[in-house]
């Protein structure tokens, strides 16, 4: 007996339903990318390991798949690396490609190889597949979708206002009923650790405080002290995990807190700005708050921090990004401030699956079918669906003359919106009987009225 297919963990087939519903995420995100002024580019699914690789932090790198070389590149595996246990140049010289881990370093990529051809500030969308070599679980995936938005050649903090409105937008159109944009900016992690006295560990912070949510505060306190920090730095960081109430409080704490760092008292002058703007001009849905613990363990980001939270589902964070000051400069292009965030489209769409907050005609595949009830019956419908089809109606005709109870269930199978029956007695009369799927209603429609109704 032949072994069943199957598809490797972390990735998923997709039937036409769940496409549907997917190209209906992607097209409301799109429409307001669009409103936003940014434009599409695309960038190739693999890039040169060297462009990857030491972009994402110690972590980061290990869940980047490497491409294997082939044929004669085989041949200039490093052996003397192997043999010394060097095992990240031996891997290196094993692969000189890799899958992309996000749009954003292959972003910048292209902004420093295609700089002459774009005006600044350069706001892009990009809609596009990337692989980690996570472990799989609910609403993590080893190839996913993101859906990027960023702009780069520019510092002002508008942009930051513009993507926190961008948030709101998206995920109200998506009609989530509720949301967290969390706000941080990295200065002000800078800052914690600087007045800890641990201003060179302040990676192995960020990236213990950005697991908070996974494995509790016991749990990043005794990573802080597995990496070396102090226990007078870590007694120091504490009681930033307690700070609570509205967020002009918790301003006011880390004012005090910050007092002997200027780089966390300028983060600190930024997030202020951001949040005051969008208090101003009103969220649609959203709720905005500064957590100081919202880390994001990228290297790359400089100031802004953003991640996004639904209320009623429990799931990591379903947006996030921020501000990179010279992302580019890892290029050759020093001193192109950038900010951008990403939607990830299958946490979205395992939250609207959940809450059932799909729209009813999401998956409908198909707006008429014709039945199939003899050869002068088939002949007519064939002119009448090719008629529509030029009028931009899709519509298909049953191809065989089967029971009347299978045809219909193939209609409702495709959730049909409308099934159209020429019989006999209805090309007599030239007719056409036409039944709602929906509401179960018929009626007799003539050929001019069905074109009217189905088209206006």
């Amino acid at each position: 007996m032949s072994q069943k297919p199957s598809i490797p963990k972390g990735t998923r087939d997709f039937l036409p339903a769940d496409v549907a519903r997917r190209t209906y995420i992607f097209e409301t995100i799109k429409r307001s990318f669009k409103t936003y002024g940014f434009v599409p580019i695309e960038t190739p699914s693999f890039e040169l390991s060297s462009t990857l690789m030491g972009k994402y932090g110690e972590e980061g790198d290990r869940l980047i798949f490497r491409i294997l070389n082939s044929g004669e590149k085989v041949r200039k595996a490093d052996l003397e690396a192997l043999a010394a246990d060097n095992l990240p140049k031996f891997a290196s010289s094993l692969s000189e490609k890799a899958l992309r881990y996000d749009l954003t370093v292959p972003f910048a990529r292209f902004v420093v190889q295609h700089q002459n051809e774009l005006s600044f500030p350069f706001k892009r969308y990009q809609i596009q597949p990337v692989w980690r070599a996570d472990r799989p679980q609910h609403g993590r995936y080893q190839e996913f979708y993101q859906c990027d938005a960023d702009v780069v050649g520019s510092d002002s903090l508008l942009y930051e206002v513009d993507f926190v409105l961008l948030f709101d937008a998206v995920l109200t159109d998506l009609n989530l009923p509720g949301f967290t944009i969390r706000l941080n900016n990295r200065k002000i992690l800078t800052g914690i650790a600087e007045v800890s006295g641990e201003s060179d560990k302040l990676i192995d912070i960020t990236v213990a405080i950005d697991k908070l949510d996974k494995i509790g505060e016991e749990g990043v306190l005794n990573e802080l002290s597995a990496k070396g920090v102090s226990n007078q730095a870590i007694e120091r960081i504490r009681p930033l995990f307690g700070f609570t109430g509205a967020n002009d409080h918790k301003l006011g704490l880390m004012r005090t807190f910050l007092a002997e760092s200027e780089i966390g008292l300028k983060g600190l002058e930024e997030l202020a700005y951001v949040l005051e703007q969008v208090n101003s001009l009103g969220l649609r849905k959203g709720v905005v708050e500064f957590d100081v613990t919202l880390a994001r363990g990228l290297n790359y980001y400089t100031g802004a921090i953003f991640e996004v939270n639904v209320h009623e589902v429990k799931m990591g964070s379903i947006c996030g990004g921020g501000r990179y000051d010279d992302l580019t400069g890892l290029f050759g292009l020093k001193g192109l401030s950038g900010v951008g965030v990403s939607f990830g489209a299958d946490r979205i769409y395992d939250v609207l699956t959940e809450l059932n907050l799909f729209p009813e005609d999401t998956d409908q595949t198909i707006s008429l079918l014709f039945t199939n009830f003899g050869v002068k019956e088939e002949q007519y419908c064939m002119k009448l669906v090719h008629l529509l089809r030029q009028k931009g109606l899709d519509c298909e005709l049953y191809p065989s003359q089967a029971k009347l109870q299978k045809q219909l269930k193939y209609a409702n199978d495709r959730n049909a919106k409308f099934v159209a029956m020429i019989g006999e007695e209805e090309l007599n009369n030239d007719t056409i009987l036409l039944k709602n799927m929906v509401s179960g209603e018929q009626k007799h429609l003539t050929e001019q009225e069905l074109i009217d109704f189905m088209i206006h």
